[in-house]
């Protein structure tokens, strides 16, 4: 399969890194969208990330701090030019094809193994909101769901001490030969309950519904997460993040 043509940039540096690490690359993984991910061998992976990607600025930090524990290890870097050398989960087949509690289990289970203390060198996520909600009202996102959004945010007092993964869903979590590990992390401050919007409107081939969605905070809930906060985050997040008019309607009938 052919890279998108946007990451062209990319895979010249994932081949200039590759030779110079002594790695032979294969054809690059399809969700591939924003970096440049592909085989390095039988159990590593390389990925480049663009230098406009600042979400993933701390994505190695991150993965050493986890060290394996939740998250795929990383084995090397280079921070100049934004490569990363990683474990490769094999068989590596995501939680997209499982059973939905089956799936949501793993997920709970991989979010407590990754929210942990933590300090510098992570950005917190509430230096960040309001800027991404006045981005999305000019972009045109609903104004009524921003204003919902930007009042549940300002009553709700971020957490800024736990690591989380920032973009948990189905496809970034793979079977490594019996246990689940996450990849692709963007790493911010703030608390678990910020990792599960994406949880909710994910995998890419299902539509949400209600009923999947309540069992889903409610799974995220009974392992010691706060449903009213879940439910705050999947309105604020959702109306930076989605667009489905739909899916946006069921988002704010989250909150009573």
């Amino acid at each position: 399969m052919s890279p998108r043509p946007e990451l062209a940039p990319l895979r010249q540096v994932a081949e200039d890194v590759a030779a110079d690490w002594g790695l032979e690359l294969g054809p690059p993984f399809p969700l591939s969208r924003f970096a440049y991910v592909a085989p390095a061998g039988h159990d590593t992976v390389l990925k480049v990330t663009s230098p406009d990607d600042d979400e993933s600025d701390e994505e190695a930090d991150a993965l050493g701090l986890w060290a394996g524990e939740g998250a795929v290890r990383l084995l090397r870097r280079d921070v100049g030019r934004r490569a990363l050398l990683l474990q490769r989960a094999r068989p590596g087949t995501d939680l997209a094809a499982l059973p939905d509690d089956e799936a949501t289990a793993i997920a709970v289970d991989v979010g407590l193994r990754l929210w942990r203390p933590a300090g510098a060198p992570f950005r917190r996520v509430g230096d960040h909101v309001p800027r991404w909600l006045a981005n999305a009202e000019r972009a045109g996102a609903s104004p009524a769901l921003v204003r919902v959004a930007s009042r549940l945010y300002a009553a709700l007092e971020p957490g800024s001490s736990t690591l989380v993964h920032g973009d948990l869903h189905h496809h970034n979590l793979l079977d490594a030969g019996g246990r689940y590990l996450a990849i692709d992390p963007k790493p911010m401050l703030g608390e678990p309950e910020f990792d599960v919007p994406t949880y909710l409107w994910n995998p890419l081939s299902c539509r949400m519904r209600r009923d999947v969605t309540e069992r889903r905070i409610a799974a995220f809930a009974a392992a010691g997460l706060d449903e009213r906060r879940i439910r705050a985050w999947a309105v604020i997040r959702g109306a930076y993040l989605r667009s489905d008019p739909r899916e946006l309607e069921l988002l704010r009938a989250l909150i009573p």
